[in-house]
């Protein structure tokens, strides 16, 4: 009996985690395939080339995995199917362990993305929260056989439904942009204030002398100290947003961009551009050209592929670069489209729900 109730308290705290895991990645399972691409580059130059196929399908590999956390979670939660879903909880975390793990050792991934955007890990936390889940899924594998192997129809049905449910908001969110905006650019915030510390940063200077170890909260003048380390006291006042910047062959424009009312067309790689919606965006650009608000574009491509496109579409804007990796944590869409007012996102938009010309200006409007 005390058995059972320790073993159905494991499939409590394991089930709610995978499924709490596994909700907040289908709001963006955009950002999960963007994790696994990253894993799989390193992959490729670290262990075999043949990795690098991979990130052809990380976005439905993603999206399998999201919901099967989340199915799998609420099986064992349930009762439904205990010994297949306790194999492939013991697959999936040791995958996930294995992942973890190689972040942290190597230190290549710094941000495993085990919670999405919502919570941060470091790669050792990741990889010891990983560690505590595979001993607890490992007492459910050694009594596996000890486990009721069916459920009641009900939480069959249960299971079903989460299933349709999970698949299909983790299709309307990549169709779309996620639900709720867990990154440093959702809606609302002031990139302009994110970029700046929310406090004067504290640092802690670890000096040295005669074998001796001395720690000063100023940096000492006596010369005869040597410099051993520098701590950083405070680091939740970090800035938010430590990589926004935009440029061309002429200059950095940052400051520009994040100043007055900009409609911003953010494009991750023009090559790879979903182009169906592009005759939307033309009309949004073209309504907008007598308004008070500047369009511009900002893509991660050559500035030669950025002024092609910009001739081909007869859009009369400026056209910048920036980061890949930057524009993929701003917009989870291909192009997508960011209004700017002083800096301040006031709203974002994936290129299936490019906005009217008038709702833009009424987005603008006091």
């Amino acid at each position: 009996m005390l058995r059972q109730t320790i073993l159905f308290i494991i499939r409590l705290f394991v089930g709610g985690l995978f499924i709490f895991s596994g909700l907040i990645k289908v709001n963006d399972p955009v950002g999960t395939a963007i994790k696994l691409e990253e894993y799989f580059d390193v992959f490729s130059n670290d262990i075999a080339s043949f990795f690098y196929l991979f990130k052809d399908i990380a976005l439905p590999l993603a999206v399998f995995l999201v919901v099967a956390e989340v199915v799998l979670g609420i099986m064992l939660i349930l009762g439904v199917r205990l010994r297949i879903t306790v194999w492939a909880l013991s697959l999936m975390i040791l995958f996930f362990t294995f992942l973890t793990f190689y972040s942290a050792y190597f230190n290549k991934v710094t941000d495993c993305g085990c919670f999405g955007d919502a919570i941060k890990l470091t790669p050792w936390e990741s990889f010891i929260k990983d560690v505590i889940l595979l001993v607890l899924i490992a007492v459910l594998f050694f009594y596996r056989n000890k486990l009721s192997n069916d459920g009641p129809d009900w939480a069959k049905w249960t299971v079903r439904i989460s299933l349709v449910l999970s698949l299909g908001l983790a299709v309307v969110a990549i169709r779309n942009l996620p639900f709720i905006d867990f990154r440093a650019y959702k809606e609302g915030v002031d990139i302009n204030e994110a970029m700046q510390p929310s406090a004067p940063l504290q640092y802690q200077y670890v000096m040295t002398r005669e074998g001796e170890e001395f720690v000063f909260d100023q940096y000492p003048s006596d010369e005869s100290y040597e410099f051993k380390e520098m701590k950083l006291m405070n680091e939740d006042a970090l800035p938010k947003i430590t990589d926004f910047a935009v440029w061309n062959e002429d200059g950095d424009y940052t400051d520009e961009i994040l100043s007055g009312r900009k409609a911003v067309i953010l494009i991750t790689s023009i090559s790879k551009m979903n182009t169906s919606q592009l005759d939307k965006i033309d009309e949004m650009l073209k309504g907008i050209q007598t308004s008070p608000i500047l369009p511009l574009v900002v893509a991660a491509s050559s500035q030669d592929e950025i002024n092609k496109l910009i001739s081909q579409r007869n859009w009369n804007l400026e056209g910048y670069q920036g980061d890949a990796t930057v524009i993929k944590t701003i917009m989870r869409s291909n192009p997508g489209i960011m209004l700017l007012e002083d800096g301040v996102v006031l709203k974002k938009f994936h290129f299936r729900n490019t906005p009217s010309v008038e709702e833009v200006i009424g987005i603008y409007a006091p």
